[in-house]
């Protein structure tokens, strides 16, 4: 999407402020011994209460409000009502949703309690990658940008990334142009960013493994050994600067 008018605007930042409430009160309600059933049930109330939608449900009938994944799942897991998270889980937290026709879409991993310090250094590194690709994310610069970006700093901490799940554009539905938005760089990706351009952003930061596969459930993303990390925000592009509508 190519936002253009106010009323585009709000209404990204409607749904950006909602779906960024969720993703702070699912992290803030995750402890030891709760089920990712019971966190994806306080979503659903949340999406009710704001008059929203949740994207995964209403776009692709996933079976939950958010997509829930721990440790070996890299993405799009299932909440389940057995599925118990423990201290020291690495989890990944991603909510996308709508309301009156504008998206948004926001992830992000963390440790519960203590973990292994890998475990942290990869989420504090999905931040900074996503921040070194904030930089690069200007109307009239390459899209290929991003991707390098976010991958120089992985590379800097001797990790690497998930190089077959993207960020994408996003606004109008949950899954729009530009298709990809690669987390490493791809020299024939040359597309133009344009003033307006809505994205979702979404560094994945691994620590060897640089692609996943899919599960047997048909959703969620895995990988054999390797921990992942993500750090996703919808952003709007202008020329005063990128807008994030998930903060």
């Amino acid at each position: 999407m190519v936002a253009k008018t106010k009323k585009d605007f709000d209404g990204l930042k409607v749904i950006g402020e909602i779906c960024g409430a969720i993703r702070d009160e699912l992290v803030h309600s995750t402890k030891p011994g709760i089920t990712t059933k019971e966190l994806d049930e306080i979503a659903g109330e949340m999406f009710e209460k704001a008059g929203a939608q949740s994207a995964p449900k209403g776009e692709y009938d996933f079976p939950g409000y958010t997509c829930i994944s721990i440790n070996k799942e890299v993405a799009h897991g299932i909440p389940k009502r057995k599925r118990i998270i423990q201290e020291g889980d690495l989890v990944n937290i991603d909510v996308s949703g709508s309301k009156n026709g504008y998206f948004a879409d926001t992830g992000i991993s963390f440790v519960v309690g203590n973990g292994e310090r890998i475990l942290q250094q990869i989420c504090d590194v999905a931040k900074e990658a996503f921040d070194a690709g904030l930089k690069k994310a200007k109307p009239g610069s390459k899209k290929s940008a991003l991707g390098k970006a976010a991958h120089n700093v992985a590379k800097k901490h001797g990790l690497t990334v998930i190089k077959n799940l993207t960020g994408h554009g996003v606004g109008r539905s949950i899954h729009e142009a530009p298709k990809h938005i690669f987390n490493y760089f791809a020299r024939w990706d040359d597309e133009i960013l344009k003033d307006g351009m809505v994205i979702a952003f979404e560094p994945m930061i691994s620590t060897f493994e640089e692609e996943v596969f899919q599960s047997e459930d048909g959703w969620t993303f895995l990988t054999d050994e390797s921990f992942v990390a993500q750090y996703e925000h919808t952003v709007i592009l202008t020329k005063e600067g990128p807008i994030i509508t998930t903060l």
